[in-house]
């Protein structure tokens, strides 16, 4: 009989916001927007108050402010957030070793044994809530759960400030009435497909074959198939592997590609600055546009040898301009500059012909 692991899902609530609220008292009980004015911001993320409204993470800020003309809008601070971040995994790893951070605001954490004596999954869970908001003022919800998928469904079920448990004699009760679209991964458009299908529900979902599923879905169905019967042998895996590095931004006005120089060459910056912290090399570089028919398009150069400085780095980003063929005058909303194809240095170059 195997081990049943146990999985906790913390996901820091309204993070950006609340850390915004935490360190201005002024803000507390008031609807922040995170995000920069401009016809081209989005909303990086809105406290619970500016949600009642309708703002929501990643929706344009000029939309944010027609919902909430009382809005507070607060400029992003990433310098800040990754600080209360490191600060968050600190406590994490009181508790366990194995957490796979998704993002600055979530982590998943395997305390199937943990390094602090605590009888159950659950105990780590609260005191590691606990210990979050009595250190950083802040609050955040917590999935406990036989694997990852149920964990991070978990998390979310009584947010904001919530725990919320799965047991696994629990499993099948708690998914057969689910909506399908609380599955992580089911987007509106799979949504909408399954609706086709005359599914509703995770239950509906667990009577489709799998080979339907993956006649309508590809290699997903296969996946679907698994999380309907709340199966997920997917590991946390702790400092997974940098896969890409990027920067980009959004101009207030449209430009012509000829423009971009000075831009491109202060991406190029960021970009080798935040691969220095990383000890494996990149061997692909990457230039990304969008135009303002809002088509996106990417160009790459994977050179024999490793971008060797930031000058390297930006000679080549810039060259690849030269490849982007749609006339003088194609104007663009954004530029951003990348390196991906990240190699261990005492590896083999493979040399790409594109």
């Amino acid at each position: 009989m195997s081990l049943i692991r146990k999985i906790v899902h913390i996901d820091m609530d309204a993070f950006y916001a609340s850390v915004e609220q935490r360190d201005d008292p002024a803000l507390r009980g008031k609807p922040v927007v995170v995000a920069w004015r401009g016809n081209r911001s989005v909303v990086c993320a809105a406290s619970y108050e500016a949600r009642k409204y309708g703002v929501r993470s990643a929706m344009p800020a000029m939309h944010a402010e027609r919902l909430c003309p009382d809005a507070i809008f607060i400029p992003p601070d990433f310098v800040r957030y990754k600080a209360v971040s490191r600060a968050a995994r600190e406590i994490f790893k009181r508790h366990t070793d194995i957490i796979e951070p998704l993002s600055l605001d979530e982590a998943y954490l395997d305390v199937t044994e943990n390094k602090t004596g605590l009888p159950t999954a659950t105990r780590v869970a609260m005191t590691i809530r606990q210990q979050i908001r009595e250190e950083l003022q802040l609050t955040a919800s917590a999935g406990v759960a036989p694997n990852k998928f149920l964990a991070k469904v978990a998390s979310d079920w009584r947010k904001p400030d919530g725990l919320f448990v799965i047991q696994p004699q629990d499993v099948d009760d708690f998914l057969f009435p689910l909506p399908v679209g609380r599955i992580p991964g089911v987007g509106k458009v799979t949504e909408a497909k399954l609706k086709q299908m005359r599914v509703s529900t995770v239950g509906d979902l667990r009577a489709i074959e799998m080979a339907t599923l993956q006649e309508q879905f590809g290699r997903y169905g296969k996946r679907l198939y698994d999380l309907a019967r709340g199966i997920d042998e997917s590991p946390v895996v702790s400092d997974r592997p940098t896969k890409s590095i990027s920067a980009e931004d959004t101009f207030e006005r449209d430009v012509r590609l000829a423009e971009m120089e000075d831009l491109i060459r202060r991406l190029s910056e960021k970009v080798w600055e935040a691969s220095r912290r990383n000890s494996r090399m990149a061997r692909t570089i990457v230039l990304k546009l969008k135009t303002r028919e809002f088509a996106i398009l990417t160009r790459s150069h994977t050179p024999l040898n490793p971008p060797a400085s930031c000058e390297e780095l930006t000679a080549i980003a810039l060259s690849l301009r030269e490849r982007v063929d749609l006339g003088p005058d194609q104007l663009f909303r954004l530029v951003g500059v990348g390196l991906s194809n990240f190699r261990d240095e005492e590896q083999t170059p493979t040399l790409f012909f594109e």
